[in-house]
């Protein structure tokens, strides 16, 4: 039997934590889940396509945009779930039986991770018990909490939202009620929050996730999110 799960990671210039992003996969290689690594790049400038390279990974590339790039990296896919992980997310020992437990026992379920920062104290883990609490009671995680799902569900829902913000939230209002916790721990980057300030970053992310509910085009969302920076 081939392994079930193609691993599609969306990249841009993500040289500084894609290594050990990926070293994190190689629980399940060792347990058989991962057919194949799909890295789907927007242009990056660093060394991210030479660790590709090295990982033996399959290697998309086209125009910046989250959504977009995780759009073509779901249509060079072959296997027969997906797992789609941020470059600066770690999946914690032990995500590998989480995941085949959910394939074993859920088909036609996706499922994502719950999300954990790589930083120390109340900051943190206030933001990351927000992110889980909001993915329990309203079905919304977000792209760094990992999201596992079947190819079969994904192309009856219409495929991957091509957005350039929101991509993730639009891809989890389309799951409501076949979205379950699957009990694995995605470690995320804290940088961004560090850099811009965990109050300052968790406001601006909150008004734009209302915004977006109240109609906003994701592509003016996406300008005030990053307005000067690539997204990665």
């Amino acid at each position: 039997m081939r392994a079930p799960i193609s691993v599609i990671i969306p990249v841009l210039d993500g040289e500084a934590g894609l290594p050990a992003t990926l070293g994190a996969l190689g629980e399940g290689l060792e347990a058989g889940l991962i057919r194949e690594l799909v890295l789907s790049d927007g242009g990056s400038r660093d060394a991210t396509r030479a660790i590709a390279e090295s990982a033996g990974a399959v290697w998309a590339e086209g125009a910046p945009g989250r959504g977009a790039q995780i759009a073509r990296g779901v249509a060079v896919a072959q296997g027969e779930w997906l797992l789609i992980l941020h470059a600066d997310t770690v999946l914690e020992a032990g995500w590998a039986g989480a995941v085949r437990a959910h394939i074993n026992q859920h088909r036609g379920m996706a499922a994502h991770g719950d999300l954990a920062f790589t930083a120390t104290g109340p900051a943190p883990r206030i933001v990351a018990g927000w992110a889980n609490l909001r993915s329990r009671l309203f079905g919304l995680p977000y792209g760094d909490q990992a999201l596992l799902v079947e190819v079969g569900l994904l192309d009856e829902l219409g495929g991957y939202p091509e957005l350039p913000l929101m991509e993730d939230v639009a891809m989890a209002r389309k799951l409501r009620g076949r979205f379950r916790r699957a009990g694995f721990i995605a470690l995320t980057s804290a940088r961004r929050y560090e850099t811009e300030g965990w109050l300052r970053r968790g406001a601006r992310n909150l008004v734009l996730l209302l915004r977006y509910f109240c109609g906003a085009d994701p592509h003016d969302l996406a300008r005030a999110y990053r307005p000067s920076r690539r997204r990665s």
